[in-house]
This record gives structure tokens, sequence and C-alpha cells, in this order.
């Protein structure tokens, strides 16, 4: 053998050989969010997919949350959208699915690891999935234990007993509640979509109205709005001029005993530290209803840019997230964000185990407008929201907001046009 051969054949077993991995062409994929505040946990849970796929790398890449759905929207316009993207549940993501930006997603491996529940708000009405869940939030009551110790008030039992409660921290001098509508959202969503599945029964009480076997302004609505007059002498004075951050701070300084709020701010609860212990608790039904609801809201999925260059990797990430090791790690590092698939992890956080826990022997149910009743216009979205800030500012009563709310569904939403008959 030539001496030249020999020396190549030497130099070519000291190589060391390319694992297959790394011989693949990188592929870098883009993962939108409405969730700005999440960026370094998210980074996290990306780089443990990443560390077993070595070839795709994933850009986190938020957009902030009231510019999310028109940024999405034009993205897709100008073929500038994301490869992977949050969907909300419901209608925004139906209608990106219809238009042909999203792709379909059901023969997803993995996907069966969700229950119907928790596909549903990311179904087509002719079954086509084409989003994965991914997280739920709560809602309940936070409350401010040494201040309830202090002067002698019980976790709530019933309705009742939560007005007493809200009295008797009037009568010493701070506000039963800290919630207010200067960001008028806050109403709608951790306010009025709080407290109405006690009042209107759950998901079978909803779907009771979308089947147009109930009428908008029937006693049921009337008394979630009812709820909203009941609550109203136990909000700040001023809280028409507050916004959502300064109705935090009133709570967090130990200026009202409790706040209507989600899970999702337990991090910056726990962030901001204050100077007592709190908690949470359930919406209480009113005394002789046994039923008890929480809202816990499917809030959101991953889905795929439908033209996406890369589907293949886009789908083995969305794989990933169907998997035992993504919930895990969501559901610790995002405490107040509930992972949807069937592994259920075990939460490290105690006020996120608390809140998950007011699920138990409870009536769970998503928010009540997001399912068809925010399709079109009026939105009961918009509905809900403006008629409970009039009865909080002594401008509507609760009867006329319900009867605001049947009138302008029956606009559009056809089992509104023939609901009760």
């Amino acid at each position: 053998m030539k001496k030249g051969l020999v020396l190549l054949l030497v130099l070519a077993l000291m190589i060391p050989a390319i694992p297959a991995t790394l011989a693949q062409d990188q592929v870098e994929l883009v993962l939108g969010s409405w969730r700005v505040d999440d960026v370094a946990q998210m980074e996290e849970i990306i780089a443990a997919f990443e560390e077993e796929h070595p070839n795709i790398s994933i850009t986190f890449d938020p957009t902030n949350p009231p510019d999310y759905n028109a940024t999405l929207l034009s993205q897709f316009e100008t073929g500038n959208a994301p490869d992977l993207m949050y969907l909300r549940s419901y209608a925004v993501s139906l209608a990106l699915y219809e238009a042909g930006n999203i792709a379909n997603l059901s023969d997803l491996t993995g996907i069966d690891n969700f229950d119907a529940q928790a596909l549903a708000p990311w179904q087509a009405p002719n079954g086509d999935q084409y989003g994965v869940p991914m997280i739920a939030v709560s809602h309940g009551i936070y409350y401010n234990k040494s201040l309830f110790e202090e002067l002698g008030i019980e976790i709530p039992q019933t309705w009742e007993e939560l007005l007493a409660a809200g009295q008797t921290l009037e009568d010493n001098g701070y506000d039963g509640f800290a919630n207010a509508s200067g960001d008028t959202w806050t109403i709608a969503e951790i306010v009025f979509m709080n407290l109405a599945p006690t009042f209107i029964g759950g998901y079978e009480g909803r779907q009771a109205y979308l089947s147009g076997e109930r009428c908008f302004n029937d006693e049921h609505a009337v008394a979630a709005f009812q709820a909203i007059a009941d609550l109203a002498p136990y909000f700040p004075e001023d809280q028409a001029a507050l916004t959502y951050y300064d109705s935090q701070q009133i709570f967090l300084m130990g200026e009202a005993g409790m706040w209507l709020g989600g899970s999702w701010d337990i991090p910056l609860f726990e962030s901001e530290a204050p100077d007592f212990d709190w908690g949470v608790f359930a919406v209480p039904a009113p005394e002789g209803q046994d039923e008890q609801y929480v809202t816990f809201h499917y809030d959101a999925g991953i889905g795929m840019n439908a033209n996406t260059e890369h589907p293949e990797e886009a789908r083995e990430f969305l794989t990933w997230v169907t998997q035992s090791e993504f919930s895990t790690m969501l559901g610790n590092l995002l405490p107040g964000f509930y992972p949807l698939s069937k592994d259920k992890p075990e939460l490290t956080d105690p006020h996120a185990a608390e809140f998950l826990a007011l699920n138990e022997g409870r009536g769970v149910d998503v928010r009540w407008s997001w399912e068809k009743l925010d399709d079109g216009d009026p939105s009961a979205y918009s509905l809900m929201q403006d008629n409970s800030i009039a009865i909080l500012n002594g401008e509507m009563t609760p009867q006329e907001a319900a009867d605001g709310l049947q009138e302008g569904l029956a606009q559009w939403f056809e089992p509104a046009q023939s609901c009760g008959s």
C-alpha cells in the first residue's frame, strides 16, 4: 500500500465521528406568545427540549398581551408569522384555522394525552384539532389570612357569610375587596366571570344558554349580576379610577381583606412578599345551594403555522409538549398556570397547589362568554363587562344588565332569538 494512502487512512481513523444528530441541518423555529412575563421560564423549558433535540433551536418571542391577536393576524397576512404560536381558546384561534393559517394537528403523536374537555377549546366544529392544549388558569378569592385572624373572620362558606366578611372589614376601616374597574377587562374576567358559574349553575347552566333553553335575562343571569351589586359596597370608594396594578397594591399593602383574582398572579404576590400571610378560597354559593363551582379557564394552546418551512420539527416540539416532562416543568416553573395533559404533575409551590385544590368537590367551567358568545357584535364579553361596571357605578340595576345582555346577543346569536320557547 502506498505511503500516502496509509497516511490518509490513519488520519481518518484519528478524526472522531460526527454524531448523526449534529450532522443534520440545524433548524431554527420561533414560538410566538402573549406571555411577556414568562421569558426566563419558557427559555428554561425550551432548553430542556433543545438538549434532547440538538438539531432544533426555538426562540421564544412574546408580544404585549393586548396587541397579540392583531399582531399575529398581521404576521399571517404578511407571511411573517412564527412557526409555532400560543393560541387563545375558542373563537379567535378557530378563525385562524378556518382561514387556513394554522395546521390540522388531529394526527399529532401524543394528542390523545388530553381529555375531550381539554381538547374542545382548540377544536373545529368538524372535530379537527388545531391546537395542543397547554395551560389553564383558575379563579378565586385571595384573602389576607393575618387580617382575617385578627378580626375573627372565618373563610366564608356561603355567599351571605362572604358579604358579612366584607362588612366586618369595612367596619374596621379596611376595604372588603381591593378590586377596581379602572382597567375594565378585570371586571369582566376576574370579577363577573369569577362569580358567574356559582349563580348560573356551572357548565350545565352555561350550556343551557348556548342551546337556547335559557334566555340571558332569566333569574340565573339576573342573580349573577346581582352578585356584582352585592359586592359593590365593599370595593374601594374610588374604584372607577383605580387600575389593575392599583388594586393589587391595595391588597398587598394590607388595606383590603380580599381580592377577586386569578391564579396567574401567584408569582407577583410571592415576589412582592407582603408582611402578612395570604391564601385563596373559592367563591361560596348562596345559603341552601349545594352545588359549588370554580372558574377553571382553558387559556392557552399551541398551534403550528400551516406554512412553516419546518413542519416536521415543529410537530416534534408539539409532541414533546404533550408529554410529562413538559407538564412538570410548566406547572412548577410557572406557578398558577396549570398543564392540561392527563399527566398531572405534583406541584411544589404551595399557593399554586392551594389554588388548584379549590377544584376538588366543585364543578369547574371556563369563563362564561368564551364559547360562541364572543363570535358576534356586540360580544357577550363587552356586554358583561360594561353592564357590570354600570352596576358598580350605580348606573344600572341587575335586571337591566341582564336585559341588556339578552337584547344585545339577540341581535346575532340565534339561540338568544328563540330562547325559552
